[in-house]
């Protein structure tokens, strides 16, 4: 028998009870001594028995905790059974998790506390929509010992409206969802459909969502078109991955007070940093400056100002501009126009470090030793100005070049220029000896016409001024961090788990065939990752290599839980540069602030739990924008490409799948699939561990890093799919000797064993999409973000035009 708390106590024995004093005048017990009270209970409680056993009695109180208990349902904290009692959830049989869709029709949960995705079958699937939130039973393994799921409840419908394009068949209208991770056709009655025709592009309204045995049903709200005019691609993603464009009245009633300068009453009790000659270094076409640097030298080593303009001055916990900043979770930037995350009255304005302007900023001030080791941090409340808004292209003609012009205009400021330069170079060193893995990619941009199409798809070049700014944001990260860990305060993280075991497998054997060694045994390092990579860059399949390391990483997400950072190598690191672009980094200026004022983590204003979902939830809008520019960009890529059919292309081998080979061409950077029907002279075996296919008569190899030529066959613009043939003959795998015969490093040819087909993974099936799909690089510690100019990209092997960042060799998110 469970022994019961003494209910005269329970109330005061709550450890967060100051937190809930500080948010409510009449608090209740918090979620966390609810869920505690449950679990030392024992069984399943109704409303009543846990009133009694938290001594509540009054009706206000009553009433409270019947809300509080909803909420925790909704949450997916709770589910309430046929008895109407409440039963622990994320216990060992039922998880709450975010459901992840597949074009295929199955699909899987992504539990919100971490840990391993559960597959969903298809049948578990016809209820759901991409994005909803269940709880799931655990209904057993499968034969690779990966769990099964099976739904309980669904806690949230995320899906509202689909942007498709509209059929009609024997008098009965369907949608088909634009968004290919949304499998079902919704249906429209004939007196729903709004004057729409066939074939047009329309956005239909949810009015019935899909059950077991039922399909969704809704009406058209809008007719977009028949074809896609320029910039109709980003309209259509932004509609189809449902991101909020709109500014509620509720916003604009708050912002409409604010104007261009700050009030004298603000820089009140602030440290005044105005006659620093703090400067901000962006991309040309940046619109908006977030963060100012400033290095001086000391006698042992330097001083580093990091200036982050502080936007939890202005956007207050309870708004209803906090509440739209968290809903949309961070900026999303297309090729054409960003959806920002904050009114351009404070992303372009006020939170904006504009040159000669006064402006609030949060100061994070690091002393930095000969070794590049901060010896000494402490983070501020400021005001400044910013003295220069330099480019990057600027700062590396000055230091670099010894641009005589730019060194005279900016000769005040070139002294502490070349001091942020030597200490980039001790930063870079240390990061070296550190194994931070630096992975070569390339990034590009989409070069548009007068009439607002595709002119050219570039590389971008990446100097020493983007090094240094990645490295002052790196190190003021870092900074936050550590604050956090030696004051033992809850806090959002930026994780980077390490690699699966099953993947490190695959790895291995996957270097095993080439003579290699990942070094570190089961637990390998990012310095054992780092050395290798030095140890095959001068190999002619390098690039092969490198692709290999990086789809065996993990994903990097936003976490309560410090796990530290596997790529960067840093034992805790969170995201604290950026603000007016990611909301994680607006909570971590919220945590600075309450440890500033004396705060403890008794009292802070978020709890673990309440952080781990605000981790959740931004890791997935996170997601969210970049499959939605994603979607843009490939859409972009395919109508460029139109204009090139029957050309041929050099091109490299990017993925290898069991029904072809994707290519991305050399010149354009833009990438196609070669199906495995048009290789049409043998009869291939797919082997994954080797990445490659293997002819089963001739020995011809095509495998992941071969050079290869192609013509361009056919292009879809609804699926945005690029259909590349051979442009030689079958059994020439490329050039150089790499492919063909004996396959690339000169290995015979070899059968591949035949394999069971396996369930796949989440990951793995979004390898297996459209397009080859390769991890792609943490995001940089800070970003040019601007209102209304296309992003510069991001590093991809696939040289999709991302959101728009300042590059960085940081570690991998898949």
């Amino acid at each position: 028998m469970t022994r019961r708390r003494n209910p005269t106590a329970a109330k005061e024995a709550d450890p967060h009870r100051q937190r809930e004093a500080k948010k409510y005048a009449n608090p209740i017990p918090s979620r966390e001594f609810i869920l505690e009270t449950l679990t030392n209970l024992g069984a399943p409680a109704g409303a009543d028995e846990v009133a009694r056993e938290l001594n509540l009695t009054d009706e206000q109180d009553l009433i409270a905790l019947e809300r509080r208990l909803g909420a925790m349902v909704r949450d997916g904290q709770l589910v309430r059974n046929r008895n109407q009692a409440f039963c622990l959830v994320n216990r060992r049989d039922l998880i709450a998790g975010r459901v992840i869709g597949h074009a295929d029709g199955f699909g899987f949960v992504r539990p919100d506390e971490g840990g391993d995705d559960l597959y969903l079958y298809p049948k578990e699937m016809r209820a759901l929509f991409h994005g909803d939130r269940v709880v799931v039973r655990v209904a057993g393994r499968d034969r690779r010992g990966r769990l099964e799921g099976a739904v309980v409840e669904i806690l949230e419908r995320k899906t509202r409206t689909v942007v498709g394009r509209l059929y009609k068949e024997s008098g009965v209208g369907f949608v088909a969802p634009d968004n290919k991770r949304l499998t079902h056709d919704i249906i429209i009655p004939s007196d729903r459909i709004a004057g729409a025709e066939q074939g047009q592009i329309v956005v239909a309204e949810i009015t019935d969502q899909p059950t077991q045995r039922t399909q969704p049903i809704g009406r058209i709200l809008e007719v977009l078109g028949d074809h896609m005019a320029p910039g109709m691609e980003t309209d259509i993603a932004i509609r189809a991955h449902d991101l909020p464009i709109e500014w509620p009245e509720e916003v604009e009633a708050e912002i409409a007070g604010l104007g261009s300068e700050v009030p004298e009453a603000a820089k009140e009790g602030r440290t005044d940093l105005r006659k620093v000659p703090l400067v901000t270094i962006d991309g040309a076409d940046a619109r908006d400056f977030d963060d100012a640097v400033y290095c001086e030298r000391k006698p042992k080593g330097w001083k580093l100002l990091v200036s982050i303009a502080d936007v939890s001055s202005y956007v207050v916990p309870g708004t209803a501009l906090d509440t739209e900043g968290y809903s949309r979770g961070n900026s999303v930037y297309f090729p054409d126009r960003v959806v920002p995350m904050l009114p351009e009255v404070l992303s372009n304005g006020l939170c904006s470090l504009n040159p000669h302007v006064d402006r609030l900023c949060m100061t994070a001030e690091l002393y930095i030793n000969a070794e590049g080791k901060v010896t000494r941090t402490r983070f501020f409340d400021g005001v400044m100005r910013s003295h220069a808004r330099l480019t990057y292209d600027q700062v590396a003609a000055m230091i670099i070049d010894g641009d005589a012009d730019l060194c005279e205009k900016h000769a005040d400021l070139l002294p502490h220029l070349h001091e942020l330069y030597a200490l980039y170079q001790t930063l870079h060193q240390a990061r070296a000896e550190r194994g931070a893995i630096d992975f070569d990619t390339v990034e590009t941009k989409f070069v548009f016409n007068e009439q607002g199409r595709i002119a050219a798809v570039v590389p971008l070049v990446r100097n020493e001024a983007h090094k240094i700014i990645e490295e002052c944001m790196l190190a003021a990260n870092v900074a936050a961090a550590r604050l956090f860990e030696r004051k033992k305060m809850p806090a959002l993280y930026r994780i980077h788990d390490l690699p699966n075991a099953e993947k490190l497998s695959d790895l291995r054997e996957f270097l095993g065939q080439l003579a290699l060694k990942l070094p570190g045994g089961e637990k390998p390092t990012a310095k054992d990752y780092a050395a290798l990579l030095e140890m095959v860059k001068e190999r002619p399949d390098r690039g092969l290599i490198q692709t290999v390391l990086l789809r065996s990483m993990q994903q990097a997400m936003y976490s309560s839980d410090n796990v530290g950072h596997f790529g960067l190598a840093y034992e805790a690191y969170t995201h604290f540069t950026s603000p007016i672009r990611r909301y994680p980094d607006l909570v971590v200026h919220r945590i600075i602030k309450h440890i500033l004022r004396g705060g403890t983590a008794a009292d802070l204003d978020y709890s673990k739990m309440e952080l781990q979902q605000i981790g959740e939830y931004c890791s997935g809008t996170e997601r969210r924008a970049d499959e939605a520019t994603r979607d843009a960009d490939d859409w972009l890529k395919c109508e460029f490409m139109q204009g090139k059919l029957g050309e041929k292309f050099d091109g490299i081998i990017t993925s290898v799948n069991s029904f072809g080979i994707f290519v991305e061409l050399d010149e354009v950077h833009v990438d196609g699939l070669v199906h495995i029907t048009a290789l049409d002279n043998d009869f291939y075996h797919f082997d994954p561990i080797g990445h490659r296919l293997h002819g089963e008569r001739t020995g011809t190899v095509y495998r992941l890093g071969d050079p290869l030529r192609v013509q361009v066959a056919a292009v879809n613009l609804d699926d945005r799919k690029i259909d590349f043939v051979l442009a030689e003959p079958s059994g020439k795998a490329g050039k150089g000797g790499q492919g063909g015969k004996g396959g690339q490093g000169g290995q015979g040819p070899r059968k591949s064993k035949p394999k069971q087909k396996a369930k796949p993974t989440a990951q793995a099936s979004d390898q297996a999409t459209a397009a080859a799909q390769t991890p792609a690089p943490e995001p940089a510690p800070r970003a040019q973000a601007h209102a209304d100019k296309p992003a510069e990209g991001a590093k991809k092997p696939r040289s999709r035009n991302r959101r728009k960042r300042k590059p960085t060799g940081a570690a991998p998110t898949s």
